[in-house]
């Protein structure tokens, strides 16, 4: 195969990859949970061996290791874990994802990776918006997932869509999931106006899907993206203005960042009701204060050292049988991927979790907002896609306090692709 075959064969895969990991449940949803196994199997498998083909030179001594670190904290806890089989899968599954983001951080470059990110969410955005067109204007019934038999009551979270296109209703697309949906649509936009920004894609085309990505914004209305959406497009700010200034006259930009956040935090706090109201949401954020406190609980049995990874609860042992069933809804993960890590790994793993994020957002910060420099001397001009990392993990973040996607499938999958590249492109 001739190198320019090779790299079309590894930007097809690749978007392959990312659009599996970011809408997994579309997947499990159309060709079952056993389909979706061997099709992820097919997928890791695919990425060592397109890895180990053109024997890439990596600079394994460079790559995080905090990184490192975690991933072998979470091998470690099933010495520990109070559930050791349901431990041992969470870690390979663990492994496997983190195996396919190495493979995706080492063989991209940023303009590869961002046009591999480009074609999955628009299969994703473009698919979502034509399937719920057909529900509602054809089948113009709620649909249930294949291969999945439901008996009595259905919650109406089971449904994959609920035909709500044409009745001002949320919609959920292809992922099932109005949340997963919106947060696809608020990377969708990141991504599509870096894309747009770098003129990497014709412009009209460009304009299109940056509509297109609004719209599905709009017919999701997720109040965690929303609020995701406001704290990305804060960090822009802050990030295009810290670009224009010296770097020796970045002092105020930086203690007015302080400010805008203790204000934000002060603000939530104290108009936290009309706020609330405002997104549409009731006291309990949805059931997540019950969850929260929850795991609090538990996790407080066990503080140090946690019960043991698992990633997504397994309903199927102790003390995730019925740990959180709202309105007939089994929930398997703790809506707050701090609280999840805590519960799981303990006091050291969130201590070393912190340390892998906080430091993949220092290196994706000084990313965005230095210059570009090719030698000692010379500096080239600005490009949006250094701010690419920076926005993708701002949103991550914003998700993390009302989800746990950033430890699973493509959260993780963007954290560790994220925390590696940075790392590596440093001088």
């Amino acid at each position: 195969m001739t190198p320019d075959r090779t790299r079309l064969a590894v930007g097809g895969f690749s978007t392959l990859v990312i659009f599996t990991l970011l809408a997994g449940d579309a997947w499990r949803d159309s060709i079952s949970w056993w389909g979706f196994g061997v099709l992820a199997v097919l997928l890791v498998a695919g990425s060592v061996i397109l890895f180990l083909r053109p024997r890439p030179l990596v600079a394994w001594k460079k790559l995080p290791k905090t990184l490192a670190l975690f991933m072998l904290l979470c091998v470690i806890s099933i010495a520990w874990s109070f559930y050791p089989g349901a431990t041992a899968l969470g870690v390979l599954v663990q492994w496997c994802t983190t195996l396919v983001a190495l493979f995706l951080a080492l063989c991209l470059s940023w303009e590869e990776l961002l046009r591999a990110l480009g074609s999955a969410l628009r299969w994703i955005l473009g698919l979502s918006l034509l399937f719920e067109f057909v529900v509602a204007a054809f089948v113009r019934n709620p649909i249930l997932p294949f291969w999945t038999d439901y008996s009595g009551h259905i919650p109406q979270a089971f449904y994959w869509s609920r035909a709500l296109l044409f009745r001002d209703g949320q919609i959920q697309g292809i992922l099932g999931n109005s949340n997963l949906l919106s947060m696809a649509a608020l990377l969708a936009l990141i991504v599509f106006g870096v894309q747009y920004a770098d003129r990497t894609v014709r412009r009209g085309w460009g304009v299109a899907w940056i509509v297109i990505a609004i719209v599905t914004l709009a017919l999701t209305r997720s109040s965690t993206v929303i609020v995701a959406a406001v704290f990305t497009a804060v960090v822009l700010v802050f990030a295009l203005w810290t670009r224009a200034a010296r770097p020796e006259r970045r002092l105020p930009i930086y203690l007015s960042m302080v400010a805008v956040t203790g204000a934000a935090v002060v603000s939530a706090i104290t108009f936290s009701g009309p706020l609330l109201q405002l997104l549409g949401k009731s006291d309990s954020l949805t059931g997540r204060t019950g969850i929260w406190q929850t795991v609090i609980t538990l996790a407080q049995q066990r503080p140090a050292f946690g019960w043991g990874w698992v990633s997504y609860w397994a309903p199927w042992v102790e003390p995730f049988k019925q740990l959180a069933v709202i309105k007939g809804v089994t929930y398997l993960q703790a809506h707050n991927a701090w609280l999840d890590v805590w519960l799981q790994l303990g006091i050291l793993g969130l201590i070393v979790f912190a340390t892998l994020v906080l430091s993949t957002f220092w290196r994706t910060w000084f990313f965005a907002v230095d210059r570009p420099r090719t030698s000692l001397a010379e500096r080239t001009p600005f490009s949006a896609i250094t701010l690419l990392p920076l926005l993708i993990l701002a949103a991550l973040l914003a998700q993390s306090a009302a989800e746990s996607r950033m430890l699973v499938e493509g959260g993780w999958m963007l954290l560790v692709v994220i925390s590696v590249k940075t790392k590596l492109a440093r001088p």
